[in-house]
């Protein structure tokens, strides 16, 4: 399929929709004085994470929002980072915080997640978050599933009563699209390792979404002829010649030719995961504002009586 065919669900376009729309409303925030500041956290030195820094930090310079990067050394403890993170929050001057993975081994990641306050929490994976989104809240969902979802609207199918198969379950992906498009209307089936026959499911499914960490797991034969198929994967696949290549869930190969839709891997969820860490970082500057002049407004009264 050549890279211009319509079937390809590229990240791109719809990213850019995302980052423009960012940065209408942060460009307002800085007008009347409330700039958005996205701080990232990076434990101990990892080629992979500084690549991702800095894709996230041109994003966020096209989208108007401030990205600083702080470093901790690998020896930092979970205590030492937990207090800085609380620095963090009670800091007005930082709007959202991203703890950039891995980290290392000695630093439990969802303790460390927990400590980001919910109302700073721009990666949607505060336990508040995503306990949230069971509520119809889904206003600062994980990035990665907010970004699956957004893919297939842009393919303009109606979401209300459409059929969907989610294959994987975990807490930050999988789960978090299957309550997301229960809140649009559709009829969400989420297929896990202990699912007796996936094909079965995936089969009647008008989208698929795939988020499992198994190259190629998708054939052709297990995809609904018309369907929209959102590939979460993302693997390094080594060629018999030694070269490695990137590729997701989904064997593009044969299901390319049955797909309405198919996210090419790379460049289909990665683009608009950024994006929407972004939007969500606007997101939590209004929730903070709102709460800002609440407070402000009541102890004002206080003090007036």
């Amino acid at each position: 399929m050549p890279l211009d065919d319509t079937r390809y669900l590229k990240g791109a376009p719809v990213a850019a929709r995302i980052i423009a729309e960012v940065r209408a409303a942060a460009d307002k925030a800085v007008e009347e004085g409330f700039p958005p500041r996205l701080v990232s956290i990076t434990v101990g030195d990892v080629a992979a994470v500084d690549v991702y820094v800095r894709n996230q930090r041109a994003k966020a310079g096209l989208a108007g929002i401030d990205f600083e990067e702080r470093r901790f050394p690998a020896e930092t403890t979970a205590a030492e980072l937990e207090a800085a993170i609380h620095g963090m929050n009670a800091d007005p001057r930082v709007t959202g915080i991203i703890i950039q993975r891995p980290v290392p081994a000695h630093i439990p990641v969802k303790a460390i997640q927990a400590a980001v306050h919910p109302l700073k929490d721009v990666e949607g994976m505060h336990p508040a978050s995503i306990g949230n989104i069971v509520y119809n809240e889904i206003e600062l969902a994980p990035c990665t599933a907010a970004a699956s979802v957004e893919l297939l609207k842009a393919t303009g199918l109606d979401l209300k009563g459409l059929e969907v198969v989610v294959v994987g379950h975990s807490e930050i992906v999988g789960k978090p699209i299957a309550f997301l498009l229960m809140s649009e209307g559709a009829t969400v089936t989420v297929c896990h390792h202990m699912t007796r026959s996936v094909a079965a499911h995936t089969r009647r499914a008008d989208a698929l979404f795939v988020a499992v960490g198994k190259p190629r797991l998708i054939k052709g034969d297990m995809v609904k002829p018309g369907a929209a198929v959102i590939d979460i994967g993302i693997n390094a696949e080594t060629a018999p010649d030694g070269s490695t290549r990137i590729v997701g869930d989904v064997d593009t190969d044969s299901v390319k030719d049955v797909a309405s839709w198919i996210t090419p891997v790379p460049g289909g969820v990665g683009p608009v995961t950024v994006a929407i860490l972004l939007r969500n970082t606007m997101v939590a500057l209004n929730r903070q504002r709102a709460l800002y002049q609440s407070t402000y407004a009541t102890e004002g009264k206080m003090a007036a009586e």
